[in-house]
Protein backbone atom coordinates (compact mmCIF):
# COMPACT_ATOMS: atom_id res chain seq x y z
CA UNK A 1 0.00 0.00 0.00
CA UNK A 2 2.97 2.28 0.96
CA UNK A 3 4.31 1.52 -2.52
CA UNK A 4 1.36 2.64 -4.54
CA UNK A 5 1.22 5.85 -2.05
CA UNK A 6 5.03 6.39 -3.02
CA UNK A 7 4.02 6.20 -6.38
CA UNK A 8 1.04 8.40 -6.93
CA UNK A 9 3.23 12.15 -7.32
CA UNK A 10 4.89 9.96 -10.44
CA UNK A 11 1.03 9.44 -12.12
CA UNK A 12 0.35 13.23 -11.39
CA UNK A 13 3.66 14.48 -13.01
CA UNK A 14 2.61 12.25 -16.19
CA UNK A 15 -0.78 14.30 -15.78
CA UNK A 16 0.78 17.70 -15.83
CA UNK A 17 3.44 16.71 -18.41
CA UNK A 18 0.22 15.33 -21.11
CA UNK A 19 -1.97 19.04 -19.95
CA UNK A 20 1.58 20.92 -20.43
CA UNK A 21 1.87 19.50 -24.06
CA UNK A 22 -2.04 19.91 -24.62
CA UNK A 23 -1.79 23.64 -23.52
CA UNK A 24 1.23 24.19 -25.85
CA UNK A 25 0.63 22.63 -28.65
CA UNK A 26 -1.74 24.74 -30.80
CA UNK A 27 -0.14 27.99 -29.45
CA UNK A 28 3.25 26.47 -30.49
CA UNK A 29 2.03 25.44 -34.00
CA UNK A 30 0.13 28.47 -34.99
CA UNK A 31 2.19 31.08 -36.70
CA UNK A 32 1.26 34.58 -35.73
CA UNK A 33 0.82 37.00 -38.31
CA UNK A 34 4.12 39.78 -38.68
CA UNK A 35 4.01 42.90 -40.40
CA UNK A 36 7.29 44.96 -41.77
CA UNK A 37 7.54 48.23 -43.23
CA UNK A 38 9.22 48.90 -46.21
CA UNK A 39 10.14 52.48 -47.36
CA UNK A 40 11.84 54.08 -50.04
CA UNK A 41 14.09 56.82 -48.53
CA UNK A 42 13.76 60.94 -50.05
CA UNK A 43 16.63 62.21 -51.44
CA UNK A 44 17.82 66.17 -51.16
CA UNK A 45 20.67 68.39 -52.07
CA UNK A 46 21.16 72.39 -51.68
CA UNK A 47 24.17 74.38 -52.80
CA UNK A 48 25.06 77.82 -52.38
CA UNK A 49 26.66 78.79 -55.90
CA UNK A 50 27.02 76.95 -59.18
CA UNK A 51 28.12 78.61 -62.23
CA UNK A 52 28.42 77.33 -65.53
CA UNK A 53 30.35 80.05 -67.83
CA UNK A 54 31.65 80.37 -70.72
CA UNK A 55 35.02 82.54 -70.91
CA UNK A 56 36.74 83.76 -74.16
CA UNK A 57 40.50 84.84 -74.72
CA UNK A 58 41.71 88.21 -76.37
CA UNK A 59 44.54 86.27 -77.67
CA UNK A 60 43.25 82.31 -78.32
CA UNK A 61 40.14 81.33 -80.37
CA UNK A 62 39.05 79.02 -77.55
CA UNK A 63 36.44 78.77 -74.79
CA UNK A 64 37.22 78.08 -71.08
CA UNK A 65 34.72 76.43 -69.04
CA UNK A 66 34.30 77.79 -65.58
CA UNK A 67 31.75 75.52 -64.05
CA UNK A 68 32.33 75.11 -60.31
CA UNK A 69 30.00 74.59 -56.94
CA UNK A 70 30.21 75.64 -53.82
CA UNK A 71 29.66 73.58 -51.04
CA UNK A 72 27.59 71.40 -53.25
CA UNK A 73 25.81 68.50 -50.34
CA UNK A 74 23.52 65.48 -50.90
CA UNK A 75 21.72 64.13 -47.75
CA UNK A 76 22.76 63.44 -45.76
CA UNK A 77 25.40 66.31 -45.03
CA UNK A 78 26.29 69.56 -44.58
CA UNK A 79 29.01 71.65 -45.69
CA UNK A 80 30.09 75.62 -44.55
CA UNK A 81 33.15 77.89 -46.49
CA UNK A 82 33.34 81.16 -47.15
CA UNK A 83 35.24 81.71 -50.04
CA UNK A 84 35.81 79.51 -53.34
CA UNK A 85 38.48 80.48 -55.76
CA UNK A 86 39.09 78.97 -58.95
CA UNK A 87 42.24 79.12 -61.27
CA UNK A 88 41.89 79.64 -65.48
CA UNK A 89 44.54 78.50 -67.80
CA UNK A 90 45.22 81.77 -70.03
CA UNK A 91 43.71 84.37 -67.36
CA UNK A 92 45.38 86.70 -65.40
CA UNK A 93 48.66 84.53 -66.22
CA UNK A 94 47.04 81.75 -64.64
CA UNK A 95 46.57 83.19 -61.23
CA UNK A 96 43.32 81.83 -59.11
CA UNK A 97 40.95 84.65 -58.57
CA UNK A 98 37.95 84.42 -56.48
CA UNK A 99 34.81 83.49 -57.37
CA UNK A 100 32.67 84.34 -54.25
CA UNK A 101 33.39 86.03 -50.84
CA UNK A 102 30.87 85.32 -48.33
CA UNK A 103 30.34 85.94 -44.66
CA UNK A 104 28.16 82.84 -44.50
CA UNK A 105 27.93 80.37 -47.02
CA UNK A 106 26.01 77.19 -45.67
CA UNK A 107 24.34 74.45 -47.62
CA UNK A 108 22.64 72.02 -45.46
CA UNK A 109 20.93 68.38 -46.60
CA UNK A 110 18.98 65.80 -44.63
CA UNK A 111 17.05 62.75 -45.33
CA UNK A 112 14.99 60.57 -42.47
CA UNK A 113 12.98 57.69 -42.76
CA UNK A 114 9.36 60.41 -43.60
CA UNK A 115 11.18 63.70 -44.84
CA UNK A 116 13.74 65.12 -46.80
CA UNK A 117 15.20 68.79 -46.89
CA UNK A 118 17.18 70.73 -48.60
CA UNK A 119 18.83 74.43 -47.24
CA UNK A 120 21.10 77.02 -47.97
CA UNK A 121 21.55 80.37 -46.99
CA UNK A 122 24.15 82.85 -48.15
CA UNK A 123 25.07 86.23 -46.33
CA UNK A 124 27.42 89.22 -47.09
CA UNK A 125 28.19 88.02 -50.31
CA UNK A 126 30.04 88.78 -53.48
CA UNK A 127 30.42 87.22 -56.61
CA UNK A 128 33.31 87.46 -59.08
CA UNK A 129 33.97 86.36 -63.06
CA UNK A 130 37.40 86.68 -64.94
CA UNK A 131 37.97 89.84 -66.35
CA UNK A 132 36.60 92.10 -63.65
CA UNK A 133 38.99 91.96 -61.07
CA UNK A 134 37.90 95.10 -59.33
CA UNK A 135 34.18 94.67 -60.25
CA UNK A 136 31.78 92.89 -58.74
CA UNK A 137 29.14 90.94 -60.59
CA UNK A 138 26.92 90.58 -57.73
CA UNK A 139 26.76 91.54 -54.31
CA UNK A 140 23.62 90.77 -52.01
CA UNK A 141 23.20 90.87 -48.50
CA UNK A 142 21.40 87.85 -47.93
CA UNK A 143 19.22 85.05 -49.72
CA UNK A 144 18.06 81.27 -48.84
CA UNK A 145 16.48 78.81 -50.25
CA UNK A 146 14.66 75.59 -49.01
CA UNK A 147 12.71 72.39 -50.48
CA UNK A 148 10.72 70.32 -47.62
CA UNK A 149 9.60 66.95 -48.82
CA UNK A 150 7.64 65.41 -46.35
CA UNK A 151 6.00 61.84 -47.41
CA UNK A 152 1.78 61.88 -47.96
CA UNK A 153 2.57 65.55 -48.03
CA UNK A 154 2.37 68.29 -50.94
CA UNK A 155 6.48 69.64 -50.99
CA UNK A 156 7.16 73.12 -50.57
CA UNK A 157 10.08 75.11 -51.90
CA UNK A 158 10.75 78.81 -50.84
CA UNK A 159 13.26 81.08 -51.44
CA UNK A 160 13.91 84.71 -49.92
CA UNK A 161 15.77 87.58 -50.71
CA UNK A 162 16.82 90.00 -47.64
CA UNK A 163 18.35 93.22 -47.91
CA UNK A 164 19.77 95.23 -50.96
CA UNK A 165 21.26 93.82 -54.20
CA UNK A 166 23.79 95.56 -56.27
CA UNK A 167 25.00 94.16 -60.22
CA UNK A 168 27.89 95.53 -61.88
CA UNK A 169 28.19 98.48 -59.04
CA UNK A 170 24.62 100.14 -59.58
CA UNK A 171 21.86 99.22 -56.58
CA UNK A 172 18.83 97.36 -58.22
CA UNK A 173 15.29 96.39 -56.72
CA UNK A 174 14.03 92.89 -57.96
CA UNK A 175 10.41 92.00 -58.88
CA UNK A 176 9.11 88.72 -58.68
CA UNK A 177 6.52 89.59 -61.55
CA UNK A 178 9.49 89.01 -64.09
CA UNK A 179 13.33 89.45 -64.53
CA UNK A 180 15.34 92.13 -63.94
CA UNK A 181 17.72 93.72 -66.61
CA UNK A 182 20.83 95.29 -65.89
CA UNK A 183 23.11 96.94 -68.15
CA UNK A 184 26.76 99.18 -67.96
CA UNK A 185 28.02 100.52 -70.80
CA UNK A 186 31.82 99.15 -71.67
CA UNK A 187 31.51 95.84 -69.27
CA UNK A 188 28.29 94.01 -69.97
CA UNK A 189 24.56 93.07 -69.21
CA UNK A 190 23.16 90.78 -66.39
CA UNK A 191 19.65 89.55 -66.29
CA UNK A 192 18.15 88.48 -62.80
CA UNK A 193 15.69 85.90 -62.25
CA UNK A 194 14.52 86.36 -58.44
CA UNK A 195 13.03 83.35 -56.05
CA UNK A 196 12.49 80.97 -58.76
CA UNK A 197 10.45 77.53 -57.33
CA UNK A 198 8.78 74.93 -58.55
CA UNK A 199 6.90 71.89 -57.24
CA UNK A 200 5.29 68.05 -58.38
CA UNK A 201 3.87 65.47 -56.39
CA UNK A 202 7.22 64.31 -54.84
CA UNK A 203 9.74 66.80 -55.82
CA UNK A 204 10.36 70.49 -55.11
CA UNK A 205 13.45 72.82 -55.93
CA UNK A 206 14.27 76.61 -55.01
CA UNK A 207 16.95 78.96 -56.37
CA UNK A 208 16.78 82.15 -54.80
CA UNK A 209 18.41 83.95 -57.62
CA UNK A 210 19.64 83.12 -61.19
CA UNK A 211 21.68 85.23 -63.33
CA UNK A 212 22.42 85.08 -67.42
CA UNK A 213 25.59 87.08 -67.53
CA UNK A 214 27.01 88.37 -70.93
CA UNK A 215 30.05 90.62 -70.04
CA UNK A 216 32.56 92.34 -72.17
CA UNK A 217 35.42 93.23 -69.83
CA UNK A 218 38.57 93.18 -72.81
CA UNK A 219 40.89 92.81 -69.70
CA UNK A 220 43.14 90.18 -67.72
CA UNK A 221 43.32 88.33 -71.47
CA UNK A 222 39.31 88.00 -71.42
CA UNK A 223 37.27 89.08 -74.48
CA UNK A 224 33.71 87.84 -73.30
CA UNK A 225 32.13 85.56 -69.92
CA UNK A 226 28.63 83.72 -71.25
CA UNK A 227 26.43 81.81 -68.65
CA UNK A 228 24.37 81.58 -66.01
CA UNK A 229 25.14 81.51 -62.15
CA UNK A 230 23.11 80.24 -59.22
CA UNK A 231 22.56 81.46 -55.94
CA UNK A 232 21.32 79.36 -52.86
CA UNK A 233 19.99 76.21 -54.37
CA UNK A 234 17.77 73.85 -52.89
CA UNK A 235 16.16 70.39 -54.09
CA UNK A 236 14.22 67.83 -52.26
CA UNK A 237 12.26 64.22 -53.32
CA UNK A 238 9.92 63.02 -50.59
CA UNK A 239 10.49 59.06 -49.38
CA UNK A 240 7.76 56.38 -50.42
CA UNK A 241 4.95 56.33 -47.63
CA UNK A 242 5.49 52.73 -45.84
CA UNK A 243 4.00 49.87 -47.10
CA UNK A 244 2.99 46.73 -44.37
CA UNK A 245 3.55 43.53 -45.46
CA UNK A 246 1.32 41.15 -43.58
CA UNK A 247 2.69 37.50 -43.62
CA UNK A 248 0.04 34.75 -43.51
CA UNK A 249 -0.44 32.86 -40.29
CA UNK A 250 -0.52 29.32 -40.14
CA UNK A 251 -4.03 27.42 -40.29
CA UNK A 252 -2.97 24.38 -37.35
CA UNK A 253 -6.75 23.01 -38.39
CA UNK A 254 -5.25 22.35 -42.16
CA UNK A 255 -2.36 20.94 -41.04
CA UNK A 256 -4.13 18.35 -38.90
CA UNK A 257 -7.41 17.39 -41.30
CA UNK A 258 -7.03 14.62 -43.37
CA UNK A 259 -6.34 15.26 -47.07
CA UNK A 260 -9.63 16.02 -49.07
CA UNK A 261 -11.62 16.69 -45.96
CA UNK A 262 -12.47 20.08 -45.34
CA UNK A 263 -12.12 21.32 -41.63
CA UNK A 264 -15.68 22.89 -41.08
CA UNK A 265 -17.25 19.23 -41.91
CA UNK A 266 -15.10 17.41 -40.21
CA UNK A 267 -15.57 19.92 -36.64
CA UNK A 268 -19.20 19.31 -37.21
CA UNK A 269 -19.65 16.02 -37.44
CA UNK A 270 -17.83 15.03 -34.32
CA UNK A 271 -18.53 18.06 -32.50
CA UNK A 272 -15.13 19.06 -31.71
CA UNK A 273 -12.75 21.77 -32.49
CA UNK A 274 -9.46 22.52 -33.64
CA UNK A 275 -8.18 21.32 -29.79
CA UNK A 276 -9.96 18.37 -30.88
CA UNK A 277 -6.09 16.41 -32.00
CA UNK A 278 -4.30 17.83 -28.84
CA UNK A 279 -7.11 15.98 -26.54
CA UNK A 280 -6.81 12.55 -28.07
CA UNK A 281 -3.71 12.60 -28.10
CA UNK A 282 -3.55 13.65 -23.97
CA UNK A 283 -6.24 11.17 -23.54
CA UNK A 284 -4.00 8.29 -25.26
CA UNK A 285 -1.10 9.80 -22.60
CA UNK A 286 -3.29 9.43 -19.60
CA UNK A 287 -4.52 5.21 -20.61
CA UNK A 288 -1.15 4.31 -21.05
CA UNK A 289 0.16 6.13 -17.49
CA UNK A 290 -2.99 4.86 -15.90
CA UNK A 291 -2.27 1.10 -17.18
CA UNK A 292 1.19 1.04 -16.26
CA UNK A 293 0.37 2.23 -12.73
CA UNK A 294 -2.43 -0.56 -12.56
CA UNK A 295 0.26 -2.94 -13.80
CA UNK A 296 2.65 -2.21 -11.34
CA UNK A 297 0.12 -2.55 -8.55
CA UNK A 298 -0.99 -5.80 -9.11
CA UNK A 299 2.74 -7.00 -9.97
CA UNK A 300 3.67 -5.97 -6.38
CA UNK A 301 0.58 -7.35 -4.57
CA UNK A 302 1.48 -10.93 -6.23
Amino acid sequence: MNSINHRMPARRLAVTAAATVLAAGPTALAGAGSAHATTDHGRASAVVLRTGLDVSLLNKTVNVPLAVSLNEVQAPDSAEKTALTARLDGVDGGRPFSVLRADVATAKATVSAGKAEGATRLAHAAVHVPGLPLLSLIEIEEVTSKATCEAGKKPVATANLLGSVTVLGKKVTLSTGGPTHVKVPGVGEVRLDLSKTGTTTRTAAASALELKVSINPLKLNVAEVEGTLKLASATCESPEEPVAEEAAPADPVAEVTPQGAPAEEGLAETGGSSTTPYLAAGAVALLAAGGGAVALSRRRRN
